[in-house]
């Protein structure tokens, strides 16, 4: 890392017949859309009940049920979970449990072992809490055990473990009048009977499964990407040598950020991979680095907050004069090029007219430049057209790899376009059909992502969750959310939610957790030093919130319902959900400094409190 990084090599707008590219995305998002939308995953059933529960890196231990009383319960043990417990813990909160499904801490990176797993954000600002720990990431993109470890370690150091329930799943949460508390019930039998409750379960909670024909009938290995299968294809995640898939055909479904990563792999080791396309990725340079300890040793306290800051500068809202970009990856490039640009033109000043018109037209020279990438690597010219992404630049996730495109000139590796039949025609007994040939193959690996945009009752998973008068929030949200400030609902007493529902969201997922986690661990603290028993959001202020949000929130749904269908956008169809759910448009650091006043106030404005 560097103080500041060069602008890229991107083709002059002239180059580029900008109405013909327009035309070109809408007729590549109407060939993919699909009437059924999120009908077109299934719940795992049947044969596939275990496909995305079974926990294939640590044994369940068993143990007897629990009956207990606690002040918190924190569902999640990712960096949700984690923060939350570590906010807990500074503000004072010491009875609580941290349950979760899977063996460990870790959330997605503890699922997510699968070969080439890597941080696709710069390290130095997805990795929350890096002074507070003394800690610095090994590389720019760190692997994804490390990750996964420093998790832990942010639980080991305060003190988590004591107290986790793993290998816990929560089924159903009511809110329990009589004895003012959550009672929870579990996969184990267990009863808990929480003051408080922390939904920390995450965006990237539920993996997807295809809903596609004859999938039960498939005699062969069959797996998610987030439960990789290292007995199966050999090696490790740590060192991912899979000889055994020396003399394995392998179909990977799906090209997004998992497959980026996996596809290298497999094309390296597979006797053949048949690698299964609806919508290609933009895939740049990743020039990963590890960490220079020179550069590590000049920073100054204070510094991870300043980064947080310019990459949410380079990625949303622009970098200013002053202001160059520190992060250097494909998420800030458009807004490096334009502050480059108008600094080589001496700062004219631009009206919001004429500063969209640049961001629009530097958006079309960055996908220009990305599919130039692909022709310049990809040999076969049939196959380099199939690869190259026809869509505006945040249609899809961003993904940076050196080695997927190169994959493609290996011999044992071909790209199968699924998008005129929007998707794999059928499963057999030994493979799958495409185009009304059967393939053969010994393993099918489903990388088709996680529930993001789906119905909430689904992402969750949680059989109820019922507040006063046995109210589901399902039914509470299902025209649209109803918070204060995105963390709390009139109805729902003494619960509280990390995630994307209505409130700030920084370009950096976990930084957006870290601030969640501190004002829902002040609101806990508050409210068991009140002695209060019941604490929630008074309809007046919640309305006022959701007005006030609304009156204020950019437009994305615009933008996004010109995109490609996805989990960026409800897979494009008719009720419209983005994955980042209702943001503030002001922006995170207007949004939490009128919460850091909110609490300095101390009056708990808009909560009723009993």
């Amino acid at each position: 890392m560097s103080a500041q990084c060069e602008p890229t090599d991107i083709p002059p707008i002239g180059e580029i017949d900008v109405p013909a590219i327009l035309e070109k995305y809408a007729q590549e998002r109407e060939r993919r859309l699909r009437p059924e939308g999120q009908g077109q995953y299934r719940e795992p059933a049947g044969a596939f009940a275990d496909i995305c529960e079974a926990d294939p890196h640590t044994p369940v231990t068993p143990r007897d049920s629990l009956s207990e009383d606690i002040d918190v319960a924190v569902l999640g043990g990712g960096f949700a979970g984690v923060l939350a417990g570590y906010h807990l813990r500074k503000a004072g909160v010491s009875t609580f449990r941290t349950i979760d499904h899977a063996g460990d801490f870790g959330g997605c990176w503890y699922w997510n072992r699968y070969p080439g797993v890597e941080c696709d954000n710069v390290s130095y600002v997805y990795f929350p809490l890096l002074e507070e720990m003394g800690y610095m990431p090994s590389k720019k993109f760190a692997p994804g055990y490390e990750i996964r470890e420093y998790i832990q370690s942010i639980a080991r150091k305060y003190g988590l473990y004591d107290s986790a329930l793993f290998h816990t799943q929560v089924t159903a949460l009511r809110w329990d009048e009589s004895i003012a508390r959550w009672r929870l019930s579990t996969n184990r039998g267990d009863e808990i009977r929480a003051r408080f409750v922390v939904m920390g379960v995450g965006p990237l909670n539920k993996p997807k499964l295809p809903n596609i024909p004859g999938l039960d009938k498939f005699r062969g290995k069959i797996f998610h990407s987030s439960r990789w299968d290292y007995d199966y294809s050999g090696g490790s995640q740590e060192q991912p040598h899979l000889d055994r898939l020396a003399d394995q055909r392998i179909a990977v479904v799906g090209t997004g950020a998992s497959a980026v990563q996996i596809v290298p792999y497999l094309g390296r080791y597979a006797s053949q991979l048949y690698v299964i396309q609806r919508t290609p990725s933009s895939v740049d340079a990743r020039d990963n680095t590890e960490t220079d300890p020179d550069w590590a040793a000049s920073l100054e306290p204070g510094w991870h907050q300043r980064m947080l800051r310019n990459f949410q500068a380079g990625l949303w809202h622009g970098l200013a004069r002053d202001e160059p970009d520190q992060i250097c990856d494909i998420w800030t490039e458009i807004n490096r090029n334009i502050r480059h640009e108008r600094e080589q033109a001496g700062w004219p000043e631009l009206s919001v007219e004429d500063l969209l018109q640049l961001r629009s037209d530097h958006d079309h020279r960055t996908m220009e430049r990305l599919r130039r990438r692909v022709d310049s690597i990809v040999e076969d010219r049939d196959t380099a057209e199939r690869l190259k992404p026809y869509y505006r630049f945040l249609c899809k996730r961003p993904c940076s790899n050196d080695f997927y495109y190169p994959t493609f000139n290996r011999p044992n590796v071909e790209l199968l376009d699924v998008s005129a039949t929007r998707g794999i025609e059928a499963l057999t007994e030994n493979g799958f059909i495409h185009e009304g040939r059967e393939y053969p193959v010994d393993c099918i690996i489903l990388a088709s992502g996680y529930e993001q945009t789906s119905e909430l009752k689904k992402r969750w998973a949680f059989e109820a969750v019922e507040g006063s008068d046995g109210q589901s929030i399902y039914d509470y949200w299902q025209n649209g959310y109803q918070t204060l400030h995105g963390m709390s609902s009139h109805g729902f007493p003494n619960q509280f939610y990390i995630g994307f529902i209505q409130g700030a969201v920084h370009a950096s997922t976990t930084e957006t957790w870290n601030r969640q986690a501190e004002h829902i661990a002040y609101l806990i603290s508050q409210g068991l030093a009140r002695g209060a028993t019941r604490m929630e959001p008074t309809t007046q202020a919640q309305a006022g919130w959701v007005k006030h949000l609304h009156d204020t929130e950019i437009d994305v749904e615009t933008f996004q319902r010109q995109c490609t269908p996805g989990y960026y956008n409800n897979e494009g169809g008719e009720e419209f959900r983005y994955f980042l759910g209702e943001a503030y448009g002001p922006g995170p650091y207007a949004f939490w400094d009128m919460l850091e006043a909110w609490r300095a106030d101390g009056q708990l404005d808009g909560f009723s409190v009993s």
